[in-house]
């Protein structure tokens, strides 16, 4: 019984000792670690209330749209893909395309250049590059986009039975 007692002692002596001497040591890891989660929280917060804002502006633009004031809401969905977010930008990049609100090719080719660096799955990615082949076919690069659509096919995308279709036409 007084070995066990002695050795708790000794333990808790050697546990004091050694925060005794590793005090700012000891100090300077905690503080590493309570400013990490600090950082993880505010920049999670700082994601969550940009993302609001965004879908509020989506909401916005599509209101406009459904409004028929077209610039207004093209100006939006344009300010969306700027902004480079996955879930929207990609949103809005649709519906001007659907909706035939951006007459510029260049802009809509900058669109689709913004939309692809996004880090999409390779699902998606695969998609708006289906996308992007058949605007480019819509608009006289049939050759450009039949190489977009060469490259899903030798690429085994999860597309490549559509994209063979639309070669075969």
């Amino acid at each position: 019984m007084d070995q066990e007692l002695n050795k708790k002692i000794e333990r808790s002596n050697k546990l004091v000792f050694f925060f005794k001497e590793n005090k700012t040591k000891v100090s300077i890891f905690t503080g590493l670690i309570i400013l990490v989660l600090l950082t993880t929280v505010s920049t999670q917060v700082f994601n969550n209330k940009k993302n609001v804002k965004i879908s509020e502006q989506y909401i916005t633009a599509s209101l406009h749209l459904s409004s028929q004031e077209l610039e207004k809401s093209r100006e939006i969905y344009e300010n969306i893909i700027m902004s480079k977010n996955q879930f929207y930008s990609l949103l809005s990049l649709n519906t001007i395309l659907e909706k035939d609100l951006e007459q510029d090719f260049e802009k809509i080719m900058n669109y689709f250049e913004i939309v692809e660096n996004l880090g999409h799955s390779k699902e998606k990615k695969d998609l708006i590059l289906l996308k992007k082949a058949l605007y480019l076919i819509d608009n006289s690069k049939k050759k450009e986009g039949n190489n977009i659509l060469n490259n899903l096919i030798s690429n085994d995308s999860t597309f490549k039975s559509l994209a063979e279709e639309i070669l075969k036409k």
